[in-house]
């Protein structure tokens, strides 16, 4: 089984799949792409990888890494053999699949709005797709048989099957586990399907900070550079350990879409403010917010300052916010299992023998 990776939520959505595929004695390898900290968790994980190319940073450069990592990869596909061809949907596996001959699982929840943007890339993806795991509310030109429903896709490492938070982590990264803390997520807003969109600002990161700090120590996850000011509350920890940070704060506020879910899940009061935000925003978030009550989502930031402000005023009960957890768990299934089982049905049905 051959995983192509391209990005750190990647790393953590396969690993468990692939330690489970290899106890199961099927060989697996994984191909990454050098961004933000895909290969320092892999490394940390103790994957086995091989780098095909780094990200680029202008369209003709991304040009440019997708036709040398479609070569790169059919290339080293070619010796290694697989069976199947797992990632997220992108056109390189896609393709390299296809030319192989084998097999091609995805596993996908991201959703592009941009209607011209997302009728470009399923064109280039989807006829070369076996299996797709998705939200089952996501609509995809692709037949019937090929969709597999998975909802939550970050329990695949974030159930307590995969995950169990430790304080200890928190004090090696000089986070004091008896104070109150909050964790503030700026992204980059560089991906293709984040085109046109936009999170939080240098100005409402501030205004965000003023008001936090008045409770607790405030700590930036960024992507890239920050100003100055704002460059002394940079979370510096091990890429691994942000699950453990995450768990333990008493407040998560950002515009990433991953980091917000990965907070929900864990119980932790999260708040997602971005552009993207609406009436089609994607399943996992509404479910979040309407059905389980651990996610507020807001396209104006204000709005979303105005509930931090709320949050902070009532208090935040950590009891509560972990039984609205425990309910999303008892009621959603395993991740991993349910990927482990999807590759392993798609490798015992030979391209061949499909109509």
């Amino acid at each position: 089984m051959l995983f192509d990776v391209g990005h750190p939520a990647q790393v953590h959505l396969f690993r468990n799949a692939i330690r489970e595929l290899g106890e199961r004695g099927h060989e697996t390898f994984v191909t990454s792409r050098e961004k933000e900290v895909t290969n320092e968790l892999l490394e940390a994980y103790g994957i086995d990888h091989v780098s095909l190319s780094r990200r680029g940073d202008s369209t003709l450069s991304l040009v440019w890494e997708t036709l040398t990592r479609e070569v790169r990869l059919l290339s080293f596909a070619r010796r290694f053999g697989p069976d199947v061809l797992v990632s997220r949907l992108g056109p390189v596996p896609a393709h390299v699949s296809a030319l192989l001959g084998c097999r091609h699982v995805v596993v996908s929840d991201t959703y592009v709005d941009r209607p011209f943007i997302r009728r470009i890339h399923q064109s280039v993806t989807l006829p070369f797709v076996d299996t797709i795991c998705v939200p089952d509310s996501f609509e995809l030109p692709i037949a019937d048989e090929k969709r597999r429903p998975l909802d939550f896709q970050e329990l695949a490492y974030l159930h307590p099957a995969y995950f169990e938070p430790d304080r200890d982590v928190l004090a090696a990264n000089d986070i004091d586990p008896g104070d109150p803390y909050f964790v503030v997520r700026v992204s980059g807003w560089d991906a293709y399907h984040d085109a046109g969109h936009a999170g939080l600002g240098p100005a409402t990161v501030r205004r965000l900070i003023e008001r936090l700090k008045e409770h607790g120590a405030v700590y930036i996850s960024a992507e890239g550079d920050l100003p100055s000011d704002l460059e002394r509350h940079r979370l510096t920890i091990p890429p691994a350990d942000i699950h453990h940070v995450l768990y333990y704060a008493d407040l998560y506020v950002g515009d990433s879409g991953t980091m917000s879910t990965e907070a929900a899940v864990l119980g932790t009061p999260a708040i997602r403010t971005n552009t993207m935000v609406g009436e089609d925003d994607e399943h996992v978030f509404r479910a979040l917010e309407d059905r389980y009550d651990l996610l507020r989502s807001y396209a104006d930031a204000d709005r979303a300052l105005e509930a931090v402000e709320e949050i902070l005023s009532f208090g935040i009960d950590c009891i509560d916010w972990q039984q609205r957890r425990e309910r999303l768990l008892a009621e959603q299934p395993d991740v991993t299992d349910r990927i482990v089982e999807t590759i392993l049905e798609s490798a015992s049905d030979p391209r061949e023998s499909r109509p």
